[in-house]
């Protein structure tokens, strides 16, 4: 059995838990995926089966789209929803209007340097990153380049912003939300994450966990 399969990824689970309930469900090892989502996000997960494993580095540098939802006047320790909360500032009566949001974020149009957050499995002498935050150390990390390929506010309604993002590989979005956040003058963390596609696939056609079988593989 080898092909490509369009998970919808619900939230509360890992990626590598999805690709368990496939190895399960088809009683197949060779399973992987093209890009890690975060436990709290949601949306396409790109699932290669058998010899499609090999196909992996095809994928894995396709650009991403999301549907992102930042929480004003909060910031985490772990940049979500998930973590505790590390700055709180009320925006009561004192909040950014749409112009100047528009405005931030059409800032981070373009190449721009994103600092790696510590909740990250980017590796640093060797260890994950998220391992030495659960020890509660927090190391000096280089910016890496990315790029915003597009940027679009959706909805606005205090302390909520919700926009689509257009995105390359290894772009934190939980990161960008906090950056955003911190360009309008507040705190802010990501409170809710949708990706709707990844390269040319997109959500209208992934199928969610419990609705996948066999026929659902797209054969190579």
């Amino acid at each position: 059995m080898d092909g490509i399969l369009i998970v919808n990824k619900p939230a509360g689970i890992t990626s590598h838990d999805v690709v368990d309930v496939i190895r399960r469900k088809f009683k197949i090892k060779k399973v992987g995926h093209t890009g890690t989502l975060d436990p709290m996000a949601t949306g396409v997960l790109v699932i290669l089966i058998g010899r499609a494993t090999k196909l992996s580095v095809t994928f894995v540098n396709d650009d991403k789209e999301y549907i992102a939802t930042l929480f004003l006047g909060k910031s985490t320790d772990t940049q979500d929803s998930t973590g505790i909360i590390a700055e709180e500032r009320s925006i009561s009566g004192n909040g950014p209007d749409i112009d100047k949001v528009k405005k931030v974020m059409d800032k981070f149009r373009g190449e721009i340097k994103q600092v790696p957050p510590m909740v990250s499995a980017k590796k640093h002498k060797g260890r994950k990153l998220y391992q030495l935050a659960r020890r509660g150390e927090t190391v000096a990390r280089e910016p890496r380049s990315i790029k915003i390929h597009e940027i679009r506010l959706l909805d606005f309604k205090l302390p909520e912003i919700v926009f689509r993002v257009k995105c390359t590989k290894g772009t934190y979005v939980r990161t960008l939300c906090e950056d955003i956040g911190k360009t309008i003058g507040y705190p802010a963390h990501m409170s809710a994450l949708v990706r709707t596609a990844s390269g040319r696939f997109t959500l209208k056609e992934a199928k969610g966990l419990e609705d996948i079988s066999e026929k659902d593989i797209r054969r190579i």
